[in-house]
């Protein structure tokens, strides 16, 4: 193996910290701030210091070897893009407020790359004419630009990541699935090197558009997706993509609906209370407005309504619940007392559990008045059905309905096929092998580098800080030198024989701080193992310390160096 250089703590540019950042809120920005990795710049923006440029260039490198081992090819594309391709597409306005844009000198519009479909389609479209050149996987690994409205937890969620954003491009349907395919076998083996726990749960396409869509999930506690998980089967998706089937039930039986007076009900556990009837028996009736236009969304009483399907289902249009100015405006929404009978101009969805023939107590309309025996299909009808509510633990598994368990997980992968959303928008043709243009096809697969290092923290430390898994490490060893000059030259001795092996070495060599703060700092920097030359240097014995474990050994010189290059 090559010598490496060994990197000397009192040369380091990384000071460690005793107690957590004032606004650290979850457990990797407190440890990557604490072990030196990280230092904010500002709200959601991040330098990384030696030490964390190490881990993330090492996620790279694992990123790069699988990405190559699957015939794709890496390219670096700019981070500022122009206007034109984003809003042949749609996605200028799409964005929203997360796209940063800019304008040079000149008046011209820009933006900071939040992904980049549009450019590399452009990119085959200039360098691809014919079948002949496909199919191909391109890829980068480039900083990302989106402004977050509340950048928070450290760089799980900043404005500025770094991410791996692969394309393939081929000229049929069964060539995109099997570069979906490479992809997601590409990824199982990248997280399986890094040393991450995750799942591959379905997920809905969103902004990207395509059909097949899947993430990549890290368990963790501070994550802001919420998947479910089968025990029973192999089922898991992310909570946004599950559905609920459409069962309609005879209602034929069920008296004729009929007004009650409710007083001073307007909320549904007032309601239920009131009446003596679980929160299920009621029909929630959430107002929004779609670009201005008032919609009814109808749940069970039971159930709250997840927001983000609500706008995911009407993207790229705009979503915001009704206000008390909206109200006024229309005297016949009742606020409290809304119900789907006898709406005017307003359009009603559902979530598939109020199924036809199925029977609710609900808003009449009418202040203080709810209707009970109001039955979906007879009284009033649906416009659409959307699964919309938030999935609860316990909801039936659609593959199996066993009762589901949930989770919370950070996002560390997805992949999706496209289709031809994007060379449709900007005519991506190829000449057929029948001499005609055929339109490509296309999958977009994405890594977060920078928040896997995240993930990899908040799922391998401990009480005592990081504790890396070994491929990702900033070293392999961290030799620490208990303080006397002694020590100190055994220490160096040691790294320089280690490193001479090809080992990666961080020895503690800082004069003037005590045993104490460096075996604690040992520990807070999380290198996998660490070599302790200490009260039996004089000896020539050193102790070896797994950083996972725990466990302690001591060992010759010969022996530990023969340990650590075997």
């Amino acid at each position: 193996m090559a010598n490496v250089p060994v990197q000397r703590m009192s040369q380091l540019l990384a000071k460690t910290l005793r107690d957590d950042p004032a606004d650290a809120e979850v457990l990797s920005h407190k440890l990557l701030v604490r072990a030196g990795y990280v230092r904010r710049t500002a709200a959601g923006i991040w330098s990384w210091l030696p030490l964390g440029k190490k881990v993330l260039a090492n996620v790279e490198r694992i990123v790069r070897e699988e990405m190559d081992a699957v015939g794709a090819q890496e390219v670096l594309l700019p981070a500022i893009l122009p206007r034109e391709p984003y809003e042949a597409t749609g996605r200028w306005e799409e964005y929203g407020p997360e796209l940063f844009r800019l304008q040079d000198r000149k008046g011209g519009d820009y933006l900071l790359g939040p992904t980049h479909e549009e450019i590399f389609t452009l990119l085959v479209k200039d360098q691809a004419s014919s079948y002949k050149d496909l199919p191909v996987i391109l890829y980068q690994i480039q900083n990302k630009y989106r402004d977050e409205a509340r950048p928070r937890a450290g760089i799980l969620r900043g404005r500025e990541f770094l991410m791996k954003d692969s394309y393939s491009f081929d000229t049929e349907d069964e060539g995109l699935a099997k570069s979906y395919a490479l992809h997601r076998e590409a990824y199982q083996k990248i997280f399986a090197r890094l040393g991450l726990d995750y799942r591959i749960c379905a997920a809905t396409a969103g902004a990207m558009g395509g059909s097949k869509s899947e993430e990549f999930l890290a368990p963790a506690e501070a994550g802001e997706d919420t998947f479910a998980d089968c025990p029973n089967c192999d089922f898991a998706a992310n909570t946004e993509a599950i559905t609920y089937e459409l069962k309609p039930v005879d209602g034929s039986d069920v008296p004729a609906a009929e007004d009650i007076p409710t007083p001073d009900t307007p909320t549904i556990e007032t309601l239920a209370a009131s009446l003596g009837v679980p929160a299920s028996a009621t029909l929630k009736n959430l107002l929004v407005k779609v670009d201005g236009e008032i919609v009814a969304v109808g749940v069970p009483g039971d159930r709250e309504v997840d927001m983000d399907k609500v706008e995911a289902h009407f993207a790229p249009a705009a979503v915001e619940l009704v206000t008390e100015t909206d109200f006024a405006a229309r005297p016949d929404l009742v606020r409290g007392y809304v119900g789907p009978r006898g709406l005017e101009k307003v359009t009603y969805i559902a979530d598939p559990r109020v199924a036809p023939g199925t029977a609710w107590i609900t808003g009449a309309n009418k202040a203080g008045t709810h209707t009970k025996n109001v039955v979906v299909g007879r009284d009033f009808e649906v416009g659409e059905y959307v699964d919309v509510v938030v999935v609860q633990e316990g909801d039936p598994c659609p593959k199996c309905g066993t009762g589901l368990v949930l989770d919370r997980a950070i996002e560390i992968g997805h992949i999706f096929q496209l289709g031809r959303k994007y060379a449709d928008a900007l005519k991506l043709d190829v000449l057929g092998q029948n001499g005609k243009p055929v339109r490509v096809t296309m999958g977009s697969y994405g890594i977060g580098v920078s928040r896997a290092v995240a993930a990899l923290a908040e799922q391998s430390a401990d009480d005592k800080g990081l504790c890396w898994p070994a491929e990702v490490a900033p070293a392999d060893v961290h030799v620490v030198a208990a303080g006397k000059a002694l020590q100190t030259e055994l220490a160096l001795e040691i790294s320089q024989k280690l490193a001479a092996a090809g080992v990666r070495v961080l020895v503690d060599d800082r004069p003037g701080v005590s045993p104490g703060v460096k075996f604690t700092d040992s520990e807070l920097i999380g290198v996998p193992q660490i070599l302790v030359a200490g009260r039996r240097a004089a000896d020539g014995v050193v102790e070896l310390k797994d950083r996972r474990t725990g466990e302690r050994e001591e060992l010759t010189v010969e022996e530990a160096v023969a340990r650590l290059t075997a």
